[in-house]
């Protein structure tokens, strides 16, 4: 991580993969809206691994703009990965992500600071309502997407998918991201305690080359990222309860079948004498078989209920890390009140 003493305000994190015909372009307007704010930024351009001409575009970029910085990655590593090293590399009190491949709309990023400001929010995130994308292929996966993570955390927000977003500097950096959870920072950030907003943006049509991230072949990978940050926003500090109650669940549905078993054959001999009770055989039948895998099931999502439980201890002590954070603290000003008394006397 790099660290430095220069005052930034602003931090604009932009994640580069193969997009050498769009930076010449958005650089520039970037850095054009963000003067006329009139406060210190930095654009922090991150190139994931590029088989381009991106880094070479960004380095030239670089001799007009002073406060473009390059991080460059030896290999692909993805999206997430991009944003976290932004994140890393980022000194603005505010930080603001945003795709390189020209559909966010850089004047949109005053209203985002203005938003932030007047409700002192932690988080404004950018709401795409008239996308430019097709509807079957872009539009409903992002939808049905959208529509299950509400369902599956306390953040309501119409467009999960926008990169258009706004954080202050003590969040972002309380933040770690891996896998492909870049998706669901509003989700990961709420884990913290934040104050979100959402703003209506403008969508752009994509000027050059062809999106990178298909909706459809991405689909799975969402789903299985959302069961991870549901868990994580649930159950991550209390996983006995998640597991517990599945093993509770699933060994006693298989104790009550092992038991109508037995009771049936029991009723059975009692009703039709010794030879039906013989007859009827409990071991050859699949409900024993069924019986006795609900049961095994039950004792292992008890353990590991049981082992969640030793590994969320052992990640808090060991590390004597708190399970809450801190926003800020209020004090009453009592020097101030402190030299009034000693005038009185």
């Amino acid at each position: 991580m790099a660290s430095s003493e220069t005052t930034v305000d602003i931090s604009i994190v932009l994640p580069v993969y193969n997009e050498a015909g769009s930076l010449p372009d958005l650089i520039p307007e970037i850095t054009k809206v963000l003067r006329q704010l009139e406060r210190p930024y930095e654009i922090v351009a991150v190139d994931d691994g590029s088989s381009d001409d991106s880094l070479q575009v960004l380095q030239e970029l670089q001799q007009d703009e002073p406060c473009l910085r390059v991080v460059e990655f030896r290999r692909n590593f993805g999206q997430t990965a991009a944003f976290d090293a932004g994140f890393d590399y980022a000194r603005g009190d505010v930080i603001v992500t945003m795709d390189a491949d020209g559909q966010n709309d850089p004047a949109d990023v005053p209203g985002l600071l203005e938003v932030m400001e007047a409700g002192d929010y932690d988080l404004v995130n950018g709401w795409r309502k008239d996308r430019k994308e097709p509807f079957l292929t872009r539009r409903l996966p992002s939808m049905v997407a959208n529509w299950l993570i509400a369902n599956a955390s306390d953040i309501h927000l119409h467009d999960r998918g926008c990169s258009l977003k706004a954080m202050r500097h003590d969040l972002v950096k309380q933040m770690n991201l891996y896998g492909e959870l870049h998706r669901f920072i509003p989700e990961i950030a709420s884990l913290i305690g934040v104050r979100v907003a959402e703003v209506p943006v403008n969508d752009r049509p994509r000027r050059v080359g062809e999106s990178k991230y298909g909706a459809l072949a991405r689909t799975p990978r969402v789903f299985l990222d959302l069961v991870t940050v549901s868990f994580l926003l649930s159950y991550s500090k209390r996983p006995m309860q998640l597991f517990g109650s599945f093993g509770l669940l699933s060994g006693g549905v298989g104790g009550l079948i092992g038991l109508y078993l037995v009771g049936a054959k029991v009723l059975r001999g009692i009703l039709y004498g010794e030879e039906a009770f013989r007859s009827f055989r409990i071991g050859t039948s699949p409900w024993t078989m069924l019986s006795v895998l609900l049961i095994v099931l039950g004792v292992q999502f008890l353990m590991m209920g049981l082992l969640g439980e030793i590994l969320t201890r052992t990640y808090h002590e060991a590390q004597d890390k708190p399970i809450y954070v801190v926003r800020r603290v209020l004090e009453a000003e009592q020097s101030s009140t402190a030299s009034a008394e000693g005038e009185q006397a």
